[in-house]
């Protein structure tokens, strides 16, 4: 896994992620696309045929820059974890309940959390069948175009230029709401990972994922729940106490 690296300090524009990429086509596309709108931030996960790509670097002509610079990681939870608000690109309904967005709506939000400093992320995913729900899941929102229903396929280049695109055409002014916060900030992506290793660990301890054949869909409905929520650094800090607490409780009984 190699560290990202953001080189514009003042303005950290969203990181483009693509998750198992398969073409090397496609990711130097999605290089020169990035480029056209002045995002220059591109992480690769998991790329099928290994990384770096000399096809992706055929591809990006002027862009090569952003391959040179891009992050490259092993799972989605790694690419994300510095990441304080995840969008994942999609065009299916997934079962999971989680905020919906138009590509407009979604770059208005990024321009929004971008001015106050915080770090974006947005999610592809491969070429043949998109993202997984285990990928979705790790999102705080998803994207969706309002494409033709009977052929909703986006190439992963033209995604990213889509989104690159809308990103480019809002303006710095562009935020919508703000929030007041009272003396604590929004908690990072990581910290909302720990409170639920936090809260798995301790729900197995108490025979919580009963019965193990619906383990994995009961935890990965509460990974959404942490995901989906807005929690700021306190919040989650509240959240580990009452667990601990219980613990203690537990302990004593």
């Amino acid at each position: 896994m190699s560290a990202p690296k953001d080189p514009n300090p003042a303005l950290i524009t969203p990181a483009m992620i693509l998750v198992r990429p398969q073409m090397g086509e496609n990711i130097g596309g999605a290089a020169r696309a990035m480029w056209n709108f002045g995002l220059d931030r591109m992480r690769v996960v998991a790329p099928r045929d290994g990384w770096p790509n000399p096809k992706a670097v055929a591809m990006a002509s002027g862009a090569g820059r952003l391959l040179d610079e891009a992050g490259h990681f092993e799972t989605v939870r790694e690419a994300v974890a510095d990441c304080d608000y995840v969008f994942a690109t999609t065009a299916r309904m997934r079962g999971i309940t989680k905020p919906v967005m138009t590509p407009e709506r979604a770059m208005e939000h990024a321009r929004a959390l971008v001015a106050e400093g915080k770090k974006v992320g947005v999610m592809f995913g491969p070429e043949r069948a998109g993202l997984e729900n285990e990928d979705v899941v790790e999102a705080n929102a998803i994207v969706t175009v309002p494409v033709n229903p009977e052929f909703a396929s986006l190439n992963l280049a033209q995604a990213v230029l889509l989104m690159s695109y809308e990103w480019g055409r809002q303006t710095t002014e562009a935020v919508p709401e703000v929030m007041e916060m009272a003396k604590t900030d929004w908690a990072g992506h990581i910290e909302v990972e720990k409170l639920g290793d936090h809260y798995e660990t301790v729900l197995d301890e108490a025979g919580f994922f009963f019965p193990p054949e619906k383990a994995d869909g009961m935890k990965m409905v509460l990974r959404n729940l942490w995901s989906r929520m807005p929690l700021t650094k306190s919040d989650v800090q509240v959240f580990h106490g009452m667990m601990r607490q219980m613990r203690r409780w537990k302990e004593r009984g």
